[in-house]
């Protein structure tokens, strides 16, 4: 199978890796089908978990490579995440803004209450999506610098890659869907939304493997983009979500827990 796949073009090789980390992203979301009663405190210790999840992935998953990537490429690597970081935040900024316009006034004309846990969800699913393009990015031009033989890259590195991503992925997954079970959405919409979150890398690896010498000097500030819109999301909603809990300091517990799993699966798999 590993031979008829290596015959295959550079962006189908890239496309079939990312379709892995697509269904290992699924595979976490499936955790809402586990879930048959939600409990108020496991679903509060289950949002301190996905904001741990998040934290960690903003550095190990995304500054940390977008450094490396830009000192590689000969660009000033604080300069470039930092402004990639605040762009990602900022764009978060503002969007929280204009969702919380457009349910007020939609609330208004249908004489409802705003619902604050809409909006939560929905910087949640938009935050994580953000997050997988640059990743599935990478994955591109892991395969793509391939066909240009470009230092250091293999076939067997560009598939690492893939599944380290994609072992990262679980509990993505389940960042974005149990969060939103915890909403009150059904389990079959929970994992609907948390599978879609990772259904943008695919894309994003065919784009990268094709554009893969344009993209490469992007991916740097994208990668930090992306954090700044996560860490944003974490601060802004999640954590003080979860501190309403009266059993706060289990809730605290639950965010280093995600925290330590992500960053052993980030180190040991990097």
């Amino acid at each position: 199978m590993l031979d008829s796949l290596a015959q295959l073009a550079f962006p189908l090789q890239a496309l079939v890796a990312t379709l892995l980390t697509w269904a290992l992203t699924a595979l976490g979301a499936c955790v809402v089908f586990l879930i048959r009663r939600p409990n108020q405190n496991v679903m509060d210790a289950m949002l301190g978990l996905a904001g741990g999840v998040m934290v960690a992935a903003a550095f190990w998953s995304l500054l940390s490579p977008a450094i490396d990537m830009a000192q590689a490429l000969g660009m000033v690597p604080w300069l470039t995440v930092f402004v990639g970081f605040l762009g990602g935040g900022i764009l978060l900024f503002f969007s929280d803004r204009l969702f919380t316009k457009l349910q007020e006034k939609r609330a208004l004309l249908q004489q409802d209450r705003p619902r604050a846990g809409r909006k939560r969800c929905a910087m949640l699913v938009f935050s994580i999506t953000l997050h997988n393009i640059p990743e599935g990015m990478a994955i591109g031009v892991a395969f793509g610098s391939l066909a240009y033989g470009l230092e250091g890259s293999t076939a067997a590195g560009a598939w690492m890659l893939a599944l380290g991503i994609g072992l990262q992925n679980l509990p993505e997954g389940m960042a974005v869907s149990l969060p939103l079970r915890r909403e009150g959405y059904s389990p079959r919409q929970s994992f609907f939304y948390g599978q879609l979150s990772g259904v943008v890398e695919p894309i994003a690896a065919v784009l990268g493997a094709l554009l893969v010498l344009k993209i490469q000097v992007c991916l740097p500030f994208l990668l930090a983009f992306a954090a700044g819109a996560m860490i944003y999301v974490v601060v802004e909603e999640l954590i003080p979500e979860s501190q309403t809990n009266e059993n706060k300091d289990w809730m605290a517990l639950f965010t280093l827990v995600g925290f330590s799993v992500m960053m052993v699966l980030d180190v040991a798999l990097g």
